[in-house]
């Protein structure tokens, strides 16, 4: 159940998605001093909120016999997942596929080979996006960026920010918002909300992820985390694979965690390796086939011709399918044409 849906006036529950608890479940370790701190409300009305929190789970001892408490129903956790917000991709046919966009409570990679915008999708229009308003298929909330590969790039976020901002497209739902005037945000308003970090070794990236938890708590608006690449340390110099296998295992499930603590989106963008099968190489994501279990949904980005395609590969709530889309200087949009092109012979 999600705070939107609770019992409670619209200016608590405003205060409690501005704070970052948009999950009951964030809730339940709370005191009713701390959520008042949080929220600027009295100790009354925190424990009128806090009184439809979840308990936490625990082993009881005290009469000898162990019993484990907070178990969920199946129908509660179905209502979790109908009710689990997202982020738009700014592509109509991408979000289309996707269910309504990035889903958060979830890990989802996005792979493909240089070239086809996995950079613009999964670092920069999803940094950006995540920070609209939720009308405008945004969560109101800032961005974590975790760069392994030093190839940031602040202009081409500016650049999508004044194009989110201005409305350059009549045709993009978001533009026509922001257009309108729904959304006060200027460009350096979209850059102050990306935190950006620097990570230079696999060691780096291993401490800073079991940082986030401790950032996020203290950092409740943040709902993306997008880590470009997971890959990149993990590719170079590692000649014990089996401590690799230890080390990324332990880091996904961080990260599965993060996601489902803090109700938000956890985004990885891989890269691509060849791999002998059939009697021919092929194209294939990397770091093997198990870590392909490390994420929730995967979705690979490939092109057909001349246009580029997203292709749901993995995922538990959504069927496999692809979409045409399009990289412009204002970010991801739809495709110009869903045409087949005519080929020179």
């Amino acid at each position: 159940m999600e705070v939107e849906r609770l019992p409670i006036s619209a200016a608590l529950k405003g205060k409690l998605v501005s704070a970052g608890y948009t999950s009951l479940s964030l809730l339940s370790s709370l005191s009713p001093s701390h959520l008042a701190r949080d929220l600027n409300i009295s100790e009354n009305e925190a424990l009128d909120i806090l009184k439809y929190a979840p308990h936490d789970g625990r082993i009881d001892t005290s009469s000898g016999h162990h019993v484990i408490n907070g178990a969920q129903t199946a129908w509660d956790m179905l209502h979790e997942e109908e009710l689990l917000t997202r982020i738009t991709t700014s592509s109509v046919d991408i979000d289309n596929i996707l269910g309504g966009g990035i889903s958060c409570g979830e890990v989802t990679e996005i792979g493909g080979v240089p070239g086809i915008g996995k950079t613009q999708l999964g670092r920069i229009q999803l940094a950006v996006n995540v920070q609209l308003p939720i009308h405008c298929g945004g969560l109101g909330g800032k961005a974590i960026y975790i760069d392994t590969e030093g190839s940031f790039m602040v202009e081409r976020v500016l650049q999508i920010a004044e194009a989110c901002r201005d409305g350059m497209s009549a045709n993009n739902t978001i533009s026509q918002n922001v257009h309108a005037g729904q959304v006060g945000m200027q460009p350096k308003d979209f850059l102050e909300n990306i935190l950006y970090f620097r990570v230079c070794s696999y060691t780096e990236q291993i401490a800073l992820i079991n940082y986030l938890e401790k950032f996020i708590s203290e950092h409740r608006d943040v709902k993306i985390v997008v880590i470009d690449s997971i890959t990149f340390h993990f590719r170079q110099d590692f000649e014990d694979m089996a401590l690799r296998t230890r080390l990324l295992s332990g880091m996904a499930l961080k990260l599965m965690k993060l996601a489902k603590k803090f109700c938000l989106a956890v985004i990885l963008l891989n890269q691509v390796t060849t791999k002998y099968a059939g009697g021919s190489f092929q194209l294939t994501l990397a770091l093997g086939d198990s870590w392909s279990h490390a994420c929730t949904n995967r979705i690979i980005l490939y092109w057909n011709g001349n246009e580029r395609y997203a292709y749901i590969d993995k995922s538990p709530s959504l069927r496999s399918a692809s979409a045409p889309y399009a990289v412009t200087t204002r970010g991801i949009r739809n495709s110009v044409s869903n045409c087949k092109r005519i080929k020179l012979m």
